[in-house]
């Protein structure tokens, strides 16, 4: 459990960012396995391109057990735009097989009679499944109150200082699992990507700009608004 200090300042964080950017609306509920695939097809890319690629694989392919039977090939072709399309195919054929050998057929609903730690727990034994991936699946497939640290996220959550300057985003993923007040994982975790995306950029960050400007370590660190990036 985090530090009464910290608890409340990422409080403060998180109606900060309410204020600016609202609640996220409840995202549209489907399938575990489809919000897996969806994940997958995610990582190191823009969600434009594997939003994309996911309309394209279940227009080529209507049900994972065609893309479990499908030529190498065809699945890649219809992911390329998501990036690394061999090596997500490849991906994804492991992770169907693997399901499929565990729950005899192609479903994660079984997920749903298990507490967060035990369904984390049995992500994670899939193919390159990693904490983020597992705690995505959790809050987008399963509805569950659970905080995924991607890179906006890691990336603000150690600025802000709520993780040490080092933490590996699974650790940080750890961490903030303490920290994030109580049925407000989804909120969160959508509003720092917001804000990672349109102010806390990596480079150049607009801190002018920041609502949380205002006691984060980072802008006081870098000395941001002598150079142009004071906050609010």
């Amino acid at each position: 459990m985090g530090s009464p200090v910290l608890l409340r300042r990422v409080q403060r964080v998180a109606d900060r960012l309410r204020g600016v950017y609202g609640i996220p609306a409840p995202p549209r509920r489907e399938p575990p396995l489809d919000t897996l695939i969806r994940t997958v097809l995610s990582q190191h890319t823009a969600d434009a391109n594997s939003s994309r690629a996911f309309a394209a694989l279940r227009r080529r392919f209507p049900r994972w057990s065609d893309v479990e039977r499908a030529p190498a090939a065809a699945v890649v072709e219809a992911i390329r735009s998501a990036g690394l399309a061999n090596v997500k195919a490849a991906r994804l054929h492991e992770i169907l097989l693997a399901v499929r050998a565990r729950y005899g057929r192609l479903t994660l609903a079984p997920l749903q009679r298990l507490d967060d730690e035990v369904a984390m727990a049995a992500l994670r034994t899939l193919p390159g499944v990693g904490p983020k991936t597992a705690a995505c699946v959790l809050l987008f497939g399963l509805g569950r109150d659970v905080f995924p640290v991607d890179t906006h996220v890691h990336r603000l959550c150690r600025r802000l200082g709520f993780v040490p300057p080092g933490a590996s985003a699974g650790r940080a993923q750890e961490i903030m699992a303490s920290l994030v007040p109580r049925g407000r994982a989804l909120e969160m975790h959508v509003n720092l990507i917001r804000h990672g995306r349109r102010i806390c950029h990596a480079r150049q960050p607009r801190c002018r700009e920041c609502a949380l400007a205002k006691g984060c370590p980072f802008h006081v660190r870098s000395g941001a608004g002598a150079m142009g990036g004071g906050g609010a």
